[in-house]
């Protein structure tokens, strides 16, 4: 962020050195993390179950529930440490125009601005537009923005005071520091599971015998999963941070089900009764264990020896378990409450390729394996870029 300084001459004092509890404005930030992905996939099931309804929907007043949470958090850090005198407390801030802060409140602020922003504008959207046909629309890809700068805030909340933290010889900040260390890690697996909706038009079932999957996946979840670990200090960073995506997913197939919907708009094409949840989670778990136990055994190499074999990894092993897994949900065997493969949208056709349980755009060959000779490249270079990134996270203070 330009115009972001430390404060001139000054060393960073361990702020807050004699309090071990983690402060009010980091679960608040947690909080907001968490009401948004709730919100987002209960309004994405609540517009696949009863479709485009009023602006003050629950899960609409969820997520911004996100924005409104982090303009609390990130006024009060920057008026009240730009304003204040705590001396401690503005050697653990940057400048930014004037106005000190730990630098996560300037991103969250921003996030803040963005999700509210686009409230109107996706009002205004489906006024001119109709319903959207995809996910990822102008509006929403505001939103997402601003959900996925407000999780990125929060993290660089809770990383300052985790790395003050780090290797005090004393059990009280230790377990501070663990504290602190399980919240920056659910926080990533909050960030993964943002990134994962943003590719849910991308890797449903019947996307997996394409290329373009994962691709996709290649360049948006290696990179976090490494910036994660090599931020964090935890051997099992990216298998904590693809279980809580997991079980999101999970919950979100195993609780919505259970309440009842009907549309309120047509054509209806299938009859809904119940809300409708979003497909089985991409078993990105699967790889990151793996990933876990390579970085491990491989933390003395170069960063490119690892990222390259990581890559390799990544792609071979989310292959091998997605490719003739998505085969079983395209079946009738994955019709029940665990798989969720027999919940379909209001709209959907009786053509369409889910209710046909058919692959898209299968590719084959020559297609097939230069497709995924660069999901391993993009995946490698997404791991070292983060692996850099984690490590340089490791020396930030403000």
């Amino acid at each position: 962020m330009t115009g972001a300084q430390p404060a001139e001459g000054k060393t960073v004092a361990p702020v807050f050195a004699g309090k071990t509890n983690v402060p009010w404005y980091i679960w608040c930030g947690v909080l907001a993390a968490t009401s948004s992905s709730i919100g987002c996939a209960w309004d994405v099931s609540w517009h696949r179950s009863i479709g485009r309804d009023t602006f003050w929907t629950p899960p609409h007043m969820a997520i911004y529930a996100c924005g409104v949470l982090a303009a609390i958090i990130s006024s009060y850090l920057i008026f009240a440490i730009t304003f204040g005198r705590s001396e401690k407390l503005r050697t653990a801030s940057v400048n930014v125009l004037g106005f000190r802060a730990p630098l996560g409140a300037f991103i969250a602020a921003w996030g803040g601005v963005a999700m509210l922003t686009s409230a109107p504008f996706d009002n205004w959207w489906h006024a001119a537009y109709g319903l959207d046909v995809r996910a990822v629309s102008p509006p929403h890809t505001l939103l997402m923005l601003g959900i996925f700068s407000v999780s990125v805030g929060v993290l660089y909340l809770i990383l300052p005071a985790m790395n003050r933290s780090a290797g005090a010889p004393d059990e009280v900040t230790r377990h501070k520091f663990k504290m602190l260390q399980r919240l920056f890690l659910y926080v990533g697996g909050i960030i993964t599971t943002q990134q994962m909706f943003f590719l849910l038009d991308y890797t449903w079932e019947g996307k997996l015998h394409g290329v373009s999957a994962y691709v996709d996946l290649a360049l948006v979840i290696p990179v976090v999963l490494a910036m994660l670990s090599g931020a964090s200090r935890s051997r099992w960073a990216a298998t904590t941070a693809t279980a809580v995506y997991t079980v999101f997913r999970m919950s979100e197939i195993l609780i919505l089900p259970l309440f009842p919907a009907h549309p309120k708009l047509g054509p209806v094409f299938f009859p809904v009764t119940h809300m409708v949840p979003a497909k089985f989670p991409v078993l990105i778990i699967l790889p990151a264990i793996a990933l876990d136990l390579l970085w491990h055994r491989t933390r003395k190499w170069t960063p490119w020896k690892m990222a390259l074999l990581s890559g390799v990894v990544f792609i071979a092993v989310i292959a091998a378990v997605e490719w003739p897994f998505s085969v079983f949900l395209l079946s009738k065997a994955a019709d029940n409450r665990f798989f969720g493969s027999m919940y379909f949208n209001f709209t959907s056709l009786a053509t369409n390729a889910d209710r046909e349980r058919i692959f898209v755009d299968p590719s084959h060959g020559l297609a097939l394996f230069l497709g995924m000779l660069r999901a391993v490249l993009d995946s490698a270079v997404g791991i070292w870029a983060g692996m850099l990134s984690g490590r340089r996270m490791r020396r930030v203070q403000r």
